[in-house]
């Protein structure tokens, strides 16, 4: 009956947020899978909020000072293992990260994104949320998506929410593979992360990271199925996309024509993975879920919106002090950390 009041006082909407997050640290911890634990076993990129550490609990929006995302009120975290080149004499080389199309400047002069990705919280489609109250997540929410230990074709397929897009131009959309594109890319590898969004509506996480959600993806940015009963909570459809800008590699492309792409735990394209740890203040998503607002229309530079906006220059300042001081970057001999796929689990 509360929950009925609730949407009886909302009513339904039409909103979805679009926005760039800088990059707030790359490094070796993970406080979701493996809290605690310094180092954690493989190299994440992470954006959001500065209160990112190796052991995180309580409410974010809480503890943080600042974020690099758009959005001042979204202090959560948000991160995915880091893509690495591996070159034909066995070393290792950090794939550098751009800017989604559209969110990449605020004007000529002004300061690019560093690094980081596009979040996405969506309800049916771009354009409404159909029948559905989309209830935003409680503070001390967290899930996963994907695993890392997923090593086969078959296992990629049974995600269809975790894709790869061989972009051809910053702008290309579509044509989505469960895998490495095989061929160079001109304008880099898109790799995209959707989360499920059916929640029990009783626990902010699970042993897996996992059971506590059920998903009904479909595949893109498509409408997702009806809840099921044991997750009968509508929450937003989270998504990332994470601009890889493996065309600064083209020359040196193995003479067998192998990709040469692997993730940080030394997984191929397979065992992509994400994590997602709630941070927003107060009743800030809440708010944009009940509004009526579209990506920009909910607030951005110059336009006045449902939530609070900073510019890219404020977002590149937030950052977090490195916990695990090793290379990650440059020419490495191994992956820091490097184990062999199989050996860690989600």
């Amino acid at each position: 009956m509360k929950l009925l009041a609730v949407l009886l006082q909302a009513g339904l909407s039409q909103a979805g947020l679009r926005f760039a997050c800088s990059q707030v640290s790359i490094q070796r911890l993970d406080p979701i899978v493996e809290p605690g634990r310094v180092p954690s076993t493989h190299v994440h990129q992470i954006v959001g909020g500065n209160a990112f550490n190796a052991s995180m609990a309580g409410d974010i929006g809480e503890q943080a000072s600042c974020t690099t995302c758009a959005y001042t009120e979204d202090l959560s975290n948000y991160w995915t293992a880091v893509m690495y080149f591996k070159h034909e004499n066995g070393s290792y080389k950090r794939v550098p990260q751009y800017p989604n199309a559209q969110l990449g400047t605020e004007g000529k002069d002004a300061p690019n994104i560093q690094g980081g990705m596009t979040v996405y919280y969506t309800q049916k489609d771009f354009n409404n949320n159909g029948k559905s109250f989309i209830r935003a997540f409680p503070p001390g929410f967290r899930m996963t998506t994907g695993s890392p230990s997923a090593n086969t074709l078959d296992a990629a397929k049974g995600h269809p929410g975790l894709r790869y897009t061989c972009l051809q131009t910053v702008l290309t959309r579509g044509s989505e593979t469960p895998d490495f594109p095989a061929k160079p890319c001109p304008a880099g590898i898109m790799a995209i992360h959707h989360f499920p969004a059916c929640w029990d509506g009783k626990n902010l996480d699970s042993p897996d990271h996992q059971s506590h959600m059920y998903s009904t993806i479909k595949g893109g940015f498509q409408e997702a199925g009806a809840c099921p009963s044991s997750h009968p909570v509508r929450v937003p459809q989270v998504a990332y996309e994470t601009m890889w800008d493996t065309s600064v590699f083209k020359d040196m492309w193995p003479k067998d024509g192998k990709q040469p792409f692997v993730w940080s735990f030394e997984g191929n394209g397979y065992g992509t993975h994400a994590d997602y740890l709630f941070g927003w203040k107060g009743d800030s998503l809440q708010r944009a879920m009940n509004s009526t607002c579209m990506f920009h229309a909910c607030g951005s530079p110059g336009v006045q919106g449902v939530l609070k906006t900073q510019t890219v220059e404020e977002m590149n300042k937030c950052a977090v002090k490195s916990t695990v001081v090793e290379e990650t970057d440059g020419w490495l001999r191994e992956l820091p950390g490097h184990m062999a796929p199989m050996a860690f689990k989600a």
